[in-house]
């Protein structure tokens, strides 16, 4: 103890000062979110244009969509993308396809319906701040163009082995139009509150793979096995048509013309089902719901799809329930473990995503391979 005193008497009382004013700073490297409340002169468009060699991939999807003006003169707030983002979704695609002996696929060609609809859930209405997150639930955040229910939440990371001691993030979630957090699919930001003319502008992690867990899913689409209705033929009926009747502008024959820019619409009222009596049993393992143009209120959400040889007694062959169409115009394809032939094929609805007011473009039963 006395060597080290008589040690610290030789320094300099400066070179004492200037070491303790270092041993008692406070160490703020692990705590600050990078770009967190900084400002671009501006509108978000211009932001995007002034990061070469970040955004180029985000770009020229906002381009080939025609959102360059909802950037530049909208509030909003973007979910800034970066291009190791749009890498990771593209090479999973190709990986995907090359196992499949098909060429491989870039922005340019990708089918622009989908693409569309995923680069949209990164534009949200309005201008949302860290600060506007903070509830304990976090918020909805409805797309700038389809309305789309997106979720934003703030949370505090760890950091030097301090668990919340790290910067605010944003849990950005796609809910996937579920109310159970268990089906969402969450990235997070890496930096926040990039204020523009129009805007805010969060930049979303670099590990994102861009469209969530739908890019690959979506732009690999298998279509289904023969239609039945078409190779065998036979008759529609339905619990309750439209109005106008079956051969109106939208009744019930709408459902089965092959074309899902028509579609039925009728009146739930509790139930309403579509039954389709083929001209010799067979075998339907598979079956498609194609969504109409407009109003995804209108939309199934539960059914039970049947099987049956007098038109009577039904087997039930699968049940959906808190279904939700992601697009309009979308075909889904549905499988069930069905191995007996029948006559009669019927999709039982029982809910609607609201109202009472029932539409589909499209319903086909198939057989299986």
């Amino acid at each position: 103890m006395k060597k080290l005193i008589k040690y610290m008497c030789a320094l300099t009382p400066v070179f004492v000062a200037a070491l303790l004013q270092t041993a008692c700073k406070k160490d703020g490297g692990y705590h600050d979110a990078t770009g967190t409340n900084s400002k671009f002169a501006g509108n978000t468009y211009e932001y995007l244009k002034s990061k070469p060699g970040v955004y180029d991939s985000l770009l020229a999807v906002i381009n080939r969509m025609g959102l360059q003006q909802t950037l530049m003169d909208s509030n909003v707030t973007l979910f800034a993308v970066t291009n190791p983002s749009f890498q990771l979704a593209i090479n999973n695609l190709n990986t995907l396809r090359r196992q499949s002996d098909k060429d491989p696929l870039f922005l340019a060609k990708i089918d622009g319906v989908q693409l569309d609809t995923m680069v949209s859930y990164y534009i949200i209405r309005g201008k949302k701040t860290t600060d506007s997150l903070l509830l304990q639930d976090g918020l909805d955040l409805p797309s700038v163009r389809f309305g789309y229910p997106m979720h934003g939440k703030v949370v505090k990371i760890s950091a030097s082995g301090l668990n919340g001691g790290g910067p605010d993030v944003i849990e950005f979630s796609n809910t996937k139009r579920s109310k159970f957090v268990r089906n969402w699919s969450t990235t997070t930001t890496g930096s926040n509150n990039i204020s523009t003319k129009n805007g805010i502008v969060h930049v979303v992690s670099p590990d994102h793979i861009f469209g969530f867990d739908e890019f690959v899913s979506r732009l690999t689409f298998v279509p289904p096995p023969p239609n039945l209705m078409t190779l065998i033929g036979g008759k529609l009926t339905v619990l309750r048509d439209n109005n106008g009747g079956p051969d109106n502008g939208e009744g019930s024959k709408k459902v089965i013309d092959g074309d899902d820019h028509t579609k039925f619409l009728a009146e739930l009222q509790g139930r309403l089902w579509m039954q389709f009596e083929l001209n010799e049993p067979a075998v339907s393992g598979v079956y498609t719901l194609t969504s109409a143009n407009d109003a995804p209120e209108r939309d199934p959400r539960a059914w039970t799809y049947e099987g049956s040889n007098d038109g009577k007694i039904w087997t039930e062959l699968d049940r959906r329930s808190n279904f939700f169409f992601e697009e309009r115009y979308q075909t889904k394809v549905f499988r069930c473990p069905n191995t007996t032939p029948y006559k009669f094929y019927r999709v039982d609805i029982t809910e609607l995503r609201d109202g009472g007011l029932f539409q589909l473009a499209e319903w086909t039963i198939n057989k299986v391979k």
